[in-house]
C-alpha cells in the first residue's frame, strides 16, 4: 500500500523518482525491442530541464489569444451576435491548454523551481476553476499509484473488477453502468466537478488549512473576475458564454484522462505484485493526435512518457519521441480508435485486460452464481477523489 511517506515524497519531489520494483517491459509492438522502464527514466532524464523563454512563449500563445477569443464572444453576444457563441469552441479548447500548463506547474516542470510554478498555477486556476493546490495533492497520489487495485480513488475514474461488479448488488451495478455512461462521464461529470466539487476541499477537508486556502481563495477570485464581467456584460451574456467554454474545455479534459488509463491493454495489478515504472509504461495510452490538436491539448497524449518521467515539460515531449521512435508504438491509439474505448468499464483480473460491462440479465445471472458458490473478490476500497482531472 502507499504510505503516507510515500504521498508525500510524491506531492513534494518529482513523481519519476518514485522507488519501485521494476521489471523489463514489453509495451511495444511486435518485433520491437523490449523496454526497461527503469533504465528509460535514466535515458529522459536530459529532457527534464525546462526552458524558461520557451515556456513564457508557451503562455503567453495561450493566454492571450484566450482572452481575445473570450472578450470577442461577450462583446458579439452582449451586441445581440448571437454567431459569436462560435467562439466559444477555440476559446474552450485554449482553456484546456492553460489547463495543461497548470498541470505542468503541478508537477513542477513548466518555469525553473518550485516557487514559480506554484505562483503561476495558483493564477491559472482562477481561470480554469480548478483550486491548485487540491488539485496538486490528488494529481501527484494519481501519478504515485496509478494501476494499482489497492489504491483506487485519487484523481482516477472510479474503475471496478469483473468479481468486484458480479458481488454488487443489483442497485450497486445500475449506479455504475450509469457512473460510466458516456453522458455522464463527459456530459454532467465535467460540470459538476468544476463548477460545484471544486468549490470545496471535498475529501480534504481534515488535511489542514492549505486545501481550504486553496479551494476559498480560488473561489473568491473567480467571483470577483465573473462579478466585474456581469456588471460590464450582464448576468445573461456572462453564462451564455463563460458556461459553453468551461465545459467544452471540462469535457475535452475528462475524456482525454479517461483515454489515458482506459483502454483494453491497460494495466492494473493490486499491492504486492504493483510495480510503478510498469504502470507508469504499460498503463497509460500514447493518442496520436494531428498536429494542431497536439498544440491544444499541450502533447499530453504522450501520456505514457509523462506518466514515467513526469518532470519533463510537455513541449519537450515530442523530441523524446524523436530521441526514442520505438516509444511511438506502445499502447498507441488514433482518435478513431478511441472511440472502442468508451464501451470498457471493467478490468478482467483473469485476462488482463479491460472489458465492457455485461448485458443486465447476464450481469444479475452471474452474480447469483458467484453468490451461491462464494465470489471470492478482493476487497477494496473504491474512491472518487474530489479533484479528477487530467
Amino acid at each position: 500500500m502507499l504510505s503516507t511517506s510515500g504521498a508525500d515524497q510524491s506531492a513534494d519531489a518529482p513523481l519519476d523518482d518514485v522507488q519501485t520494483n521494476a521489471r523489463t517491459v514489453g509495451g511495444a509492438p511486435p518485433g520491437a525491442p523490449a523496454i526497461d522502464p527503469k533504465r528509460l527514466i535514466r535515458d529522459l532524464s536530459s529532457f527534464r530541464d525546462p526552458q524558461t523563454g520557451r515556456s513564457l512563449w508557451e503562455l503567453a500563445s495561450t493566454v492571450i489569444p484566450f482572452l481575445v477569443l473570450s472578450g470577442a464572444a461577450l462583446f458579439a453576444v452582449g451586441a445581440g451576435y448571437l454567431l459569436g457563441l462560435a467562439l466559444t469552441l477555440p476559446a474552450g479548447l485554449l482553456l484546456l491548454r492553460l489547463f495543461l500548463i497548470q498541470h505542468d506547474c503541478g508537477h513542477g516542470s513548466f518555469l525553473p523551481g518550485r516557487p514559480a510554478n506554484d505562483r503561476l498555477g495558483r493564477i491559472l486556476g482562477v481561470l480554469t476553476l480548478t483550486p491548485y493546490d487540491c488539485w496538486r495533492y490528488a494529481h501527484a497520489r494519481h501519478h504515485a499509484s496509478t494501476g494499482n487495485l489497492d489504491e483506487r480513488g485519487f484523481g482516477d475514474v472510479d474503475t471496478l473488477t469483473v468479481r468486484e461488479f458480479d458481488a454488487r448488488s443489483a442497485w450497486g451495478q445500475l449506479r455504475y453502468r450509469v457512473y460510466r455512461h458516456p453522458l455522464v462521464l463527459f456530459g454532467i461529470g465535467p460540470a459538476y466537478l468544476f463548477l460545484l466539487r471544486h468549490r470545496l476541499p471535498v475529501g480534504l477537508m481534515k488535511e489542514g488549512w492549505l486545501y481550504w486556502a486553496s479551494a476559498m481563495g480560488t473561489n473568491v477570485a473567480t467571483a470577483l473576475l465573473v462579478l466585474a464581467l456581469v456588471y460590464q456584460f450582464g448576468l445573461s451574456v456572462v453564462a451564455l458564454v463563460a458556461l459553453p467554454i468551461v465545459l467544452i474545455a471540462g469535457s475535452v479534459g475528462v475524456w482525454l484522462f479517461y483515454i489515458q488509463h482506459q483502454f483494453e491493454e491497460a494495466h492494473w495489478d493490486y499491492d504486492e505484485q504493483w510495480s510503478f515504472h510498469d504502470a507508469a509504461l504499460r498503463g497509460s495510452s500514447h493518442l496520436e493526435l494531428p498536429l494542431v490538436l497536439r498544440w491544444f491539448t499541450a502533447n499530453i497524449g504522450v501520456h505514457h512518457v509523462h506518466h514515467l518521467a513526469s518532470r519533463i515539460p510537455f513541449y519537450r515531449l515530442p523530441e523524446v519521441l524523436r530521441a526514442h521512435p520505438h516509444l511511438a508504438g506502445v499502447n498507441r491509439l488514433t482518435p478513431l480508435q478511441t472511440l472502442r474505448t468508451l464501451r470498457l468499464a471493467l478490468w478482467d483480473e483473469d485476462q488482463r485486460r479491460m472489458v465492457a460491462l455485461p448485458p443486465m440479465r447476464s450481469a444479475a445471472l452471474g452474480r447469483s452464481k458467484s453468490r451461491s458458490g462464494g465470489d471470492g473478490v478482493r476487497r477494496t476500497s473504491v474512491r472518487l477523489h474530489p479533484c479528477l482531472t487530467p
